[in-house]
């Protein structure tokens, strides 16, 4: 079987909602050479980001979704621990928040980013999925990070992004904490409309923000966000 056999049946496992499936199929394809990290982001994220839509217009049901998080979750269990630091490229100091905002349940893509970026020696303070504006922020200040990370699967969401930003300036934290948004809702348009700092498509887009931002002469707020992987 080619390598873009094994791609094809982890991807349509995941689709299927079949979670014994995903799991085997994940493990064929390490098995068979393919890099774990293209395996996160076709295989996983991008049915991810698919389902999320189909949901979202009526196209597809709650325990379609269900299914399809449970199955992507068996997979992401067997591929994440053959990703190492040294996949990612380098190393980072300093705290990152990060959470699923409200309404949102949502936690495969969000695990997979956090983990991404404890990899890079950061210390990651998950808060989980259906997370309020004020929690973020009230953790944020409390852990004094220098990375605040927030994502959503679903575009009635959305709208929570920008309270987490204007509640942040209004405790004076905006000038001391990169923002980085991302999610299937999330474009780079929108981004830059909120005055976010970073956008990103996937977890190691994630992490590259945090790179690049970490090497940034300039402190927060960003007068435009800087874009990685950006198709829209």
């Amino acid at each position: 079987m080619e390598k873009e056999k094994y791609l094809e049946a982890l991807k349509a496992a995941v689709v299927d909602g079949e979670e014994d499936d995903s799991a085997e199929a994940a493990q064929a394809a390490l098995d068979a050479g393919l890099d774990p990290l293209i395996l996160v982001n076709e295989a996983i994220q991008k049915p991810l980001e698919k389902v999320g839509k189909d949901f979202e217009n009526g196209d597809v049901y709650l325990p379609e979704l269900i299914l399809v998080g449970d199955a992507a979750r068996s997979a992401s269990d067997v591929i994440m621990p053959h990703i190492s630091a040294e996949d990612l490229e380098g190393s980072l100091q300093g705290k990152a928040v990060i959470g699923v905002v409200s309404g949102d349940l949502h936690d495969i893509g969000k695990n997979i980013v956090a983990a991404f970026l404890a990899a890079q020696g950061l210390k990651v303070i998950d808060l989980g999925t259906d997370v309020a504006p004020k929690t973020f922020v009230e953790t944020v200040v409390r852990e004094n990070a220098q990375y605040l990370v927030i994502s959503t699967l679903l575009s009635t969401s959305r709208p929570f992004y920008r309270q987490i930003i204007s509640l942040l300036e209004a405790r004076g934290k905006r000038g001391e904490t990169f923002i980085l948004v991302g999610g299937g809702p999330v474009t780079p348009k929108w981004a830059n409309e909120i005055g976010a700092d970073g956008y990103g498509r996937d977890a190691k887009d994630a992490v590259n923000l945090c790179r690049m931002m970490a090497d940034l002469a300039q402190k927060p707020p960003l007068a435009e966000p800087i874009l990685v992987n950006a198709l829209t």
